[in-house]
């Protein structure tokens, strides 16, 4: 006897079928019931701004790509082609509200105000963190696949014990969503009705795994059988992930509990800077996404509304410069740590034994600076 599993109500799900979108790749103005709602402050200034944060991030990706084939740092992580699926997001944010995200979650970080000197010394391996979580809130970049979603559902759960309306954000990437972290997370999530918006990026690509191998059907579907309602974004769309995310956000404020954004983007670089993505795709693919650029849709949007054009790429190039050689700075005038460091933050308050361990340490440093 075989047993069938009821299928998910599609009603939990929107944008199956097509992701959901409001602009086309020519920059027009397309029509949408679930997002035009919630984009009606959105002007011409306000899409200017957007903009200009998105070739901020592409700078930032750039800048810090160049840095670590200059060896001034030890790895990095591109997002080029994801900004629109981070940065829509994060405008959409109150600074009360955390994020936590993995590894490439710079478009996030940036725009929470994050330190570039500390930032850099987290990708040139002077860090574990980087930064202070509180000051910015947001939580440190997480290298285990998926375990953030876990700490955003912890994060919800406090905020609405504590009858908070803070929104905990966990971003992870498609991959992930086959982690049991990341269903551990959903159940709790939905069992308590916690105020957290999972953001899936889904840049078709876990490493080297397209998420076709990973799934047979939109990953937007995954939740709803947790009874969790989703939307299937077009990730390169800013205004399209900037209204998903008010929707979510307004939702978990309100007592409405949790909600999954699937964001269809494409990771265009590298999975890192030691990973050889020739060896796994076709170019041809790279070049079909590479004409969806969520930049270029914003420009021609921009273009068709009246803007003036040179003016605003003039404003986002200088900005960006300036942060390229804010960061470039940071990584190149870094300080390592001293060796005892490492037992510092071991604990929010230090120990006997550590500092017992500590002072071996010293000692044993100490007899081998002796013996040279």
């Amino acid at each position: 006897m075989s047993l069938t599993m009821p299928a998910p109500d599609p009603q939990l799900a929107l944008g199956l079928d097509h992701p959901l979108r409001v602009l086309d790749l020519d920059g027009s103005r397309l029509p949408s019931d679930v997002l035009d709602p919630h984009l009606t402050d959105v002007d011409e200034t306000a899409l200017t701004n957007l903009y200009v944060d998105m070739v901020r991030v592409r700078r930032l990706d750039t800048e810090a790509f160049a840095l670590t084939r200059q060896g001034h740092l030890v790895l990095w992580p591109p997002l080029l082609g994801q900004e629109a699926a981070q940065v829509g997001p994060a405008r959409a944010l109150r600074q009360s509200d955390w994020v936590f995200g993995s590894y490439r979650e710079h478009g996030f970080a940036l725009l929470k105000g994050v330190d570039l000197a500390e930032f850099a010394r987290v990708w040139k391996a002077y860090a574990h963190g980087g930064w202070d979580p509180h000051e910015i809130t947001m939580a440190p970049a997480q290298i285990i696949i998926g375990a953030q979603s876990l700490h955003a559902t912890g994060f919800a759960m406090a905020s609405k014990m504590d009858e908070s309306d803070d929104v905990a954000l966990a971003c992870f990437g498609d991959g992930a969503t086959s982690e049991g972290d990341v269903n551990e997370a959903l159940v709790w999530a939905s069992a308590f009705q916690a105020p957290v918006v999972f953001l899936c990026q889904n840049n078709q690509y876990a490493i080297s795994e397209p998420v076709r191998v990973q799934s047979g059907t939109p990953l937007a579907l995954r939740p709803t059988g947790f009874g969790i309602p989703s939307m299937r974004v077009d990730g390169n769309d800013v205004l399209a992930m900037h209204a998903a995310a008010r929707i979510a956000f307004e939702r978990a404020r309100s007592g409405g509990g949790p909600t999954f954004i699937e964001a269809v983007t494409y990771r265009r670089g590298p999975h890192t800077t030691t990973d050889d993505p020739k060896r796994y795709r076709d170019e041809a693919e790279v070049e079909a996404w590479t004409a969806k650029d969520p930049i270029e849709r914003v420009e021609r949007a921009l273009a068709a509304m009246g803007a003036n054009m040179d003016a605003v790429r003039e404003e986002a190039r200088i900005r960006a410069d300036e942060l390229a050689k804010e960061l470039r700075h940071a990584a190149e005038h870094a300080e390592p740590p001293t060796v005892d460091s490492i037992f510092d933050h071991v604990y929010a308050q230090p120990t006997k034994r550590l500092e017992r361990q500590r002072a071996e340490h010293r000692a044993f440093t100490a007899s081998i600076e002796g013996n040279r």
